[in-house]
C-alpha cells in the first residue's frame, strides 16, 4: 500500500474516533442534565401574602399639669365673746353681812374700831418708822475724799539696826532672837513711841531694838479722809543673830 492511502486511512479512521466521541458525550450530557432537572426540580406552591394587621392607634399625649402653689386660708379674727368683770362699785354690798367699821390712827394705819391703836409713830428723814418718843438715827458719815493711809518707812528699815550695834554683853554671851515691836507716828513722821510687842526672850535686845527704832526710824506720816497728815502706828521686827 502506498503512503497516501495508509494516511488517508487514519485520517478517516480520526474522523470516525472524533465523530463517536461526540455523538457519546453529547448522549451522555443529555441524559445528566435530565436526571438533574428531575431531582432539583420541584414545585413548590408559595402561600399567598397574608394581608397586615392594622397597627393601634399610638397613645394621646397627655399634657405635663403643674399643682398650682399652696395657699393657707386666710386667718380670720373673730370677736370673742368676753364676760364683763363688774368693778368694785358695781357690786353690790351684800345684806347678810356685817361690816365692823373701821378708825385711822394719829400715825396713818386703819384699825378696826373697837381695836386699840399703836404707838405714835413718826418717820425719819431716812424713810424709818420709830416712836415719837425716840429720836431718829445719826445719818451714816459722807464717804471719804481719800483712803486713809498708815504710815509708811522711808528707806529701809533694814539699816535702822546693823551687827555693829549688837549689845556687846549678848555678844559676849552668844545671845540672840527676835524682837517684836510697834511704834507711834506723829503726823511729822518722827517715832513718838515703841512698844515690844513680842520679846526676843533678852531684855537688852529688846530695849536695844525700841532705842534704835526710835532714833533712826523716819516715816511718811499717816493720812487721813481728807488727805491730812495724822498720827497712826506701824509695826515690824527686828532679828538679832551673831555674824559669823
Amino acid at each position: 500500500m502506498s503512503n497516501n492511502r495508509v494516511i488517508a486511512l487514519i485520517l478517516v479512521a480520526l474522523i470516525h474516533i472524533v465523530l463517536g466521541y461526540a455523538l457519546v458525550t453529547g448522549l451522555a450530557y443529555e441524559a445528566f442534565q435530565e436526571a438533574v432537572e428531575r431531582v432539583t426540580t420541584v414545585d413548590v406552591d408559595e402561600p399567598e401574602p397574608e394581608e397586615p394587621e392594622d397597627e393601634p392607634p399610638p397613645p394621646e399625649e397627655v399634657p405635663e399639669t403643674v399643682p398650682p402653689p399652696f395657699v393657707p386660708p386666710p386667718q380670720l379674727n373673730l370677736p370673742t365673746e368676753r364676760t364683763p368683770t363688774p368693778s368694785p362699785s358695781e357690786i353690790p354690798p351684800r345684806s347678810d353681812v356685817s361690816r365692823t367699821p373701821n378708825k385711822t390712827c394719829p400715825d396713818g394705819s386703819v384699825v378696826a374700831a373697837t381695836a386699840a391703836c399703836g404707838p405714835a409713830t413718826k418717820r425719819c428723814p431716812d424713810g424709818t418708822v420709830v416712836p415719837v418718843a425716840n429720836a431718829c438715827p445719826e445719818p451714816p458719815p459722807p464717804p471719804p475724799k481719800f483712803q486713809p493711809k498708815d504710815p509708811t518707812p522711808r528707806g529701809s528699815p533694814g539699816n535702822w539696826a546693823s551687827t555693829r550695834d549688837y549689845p556687846s554683853r549678848a555678844l559676849r554671851e552668844e545671845r540672840e532672837g527676835v524682837t517684836r515691836f510697834r511704834v507711834n507716828v506723829g503726823a511729822n513722821g518722827r517715832v513718838t513711841n515703841c512698844t515690844v510687842t513680842g520679846s526676843s526672850g533678852h531684855s537688852d535686845l529688846d530695849q536695844e531694838t525700841c532705842k534704835l527704832v526710835t532714833r533712826r526710824g523716819r516715816f511718811n506720816p499717816a493720812t487721813n479722809g481728807d488727805g491730812n497728815d495724822v498720827a497712826g502706828t506701824w509695826s515690824s521686827a527686828v532679828r538679832w543673830q551673831i555674824p559669823q
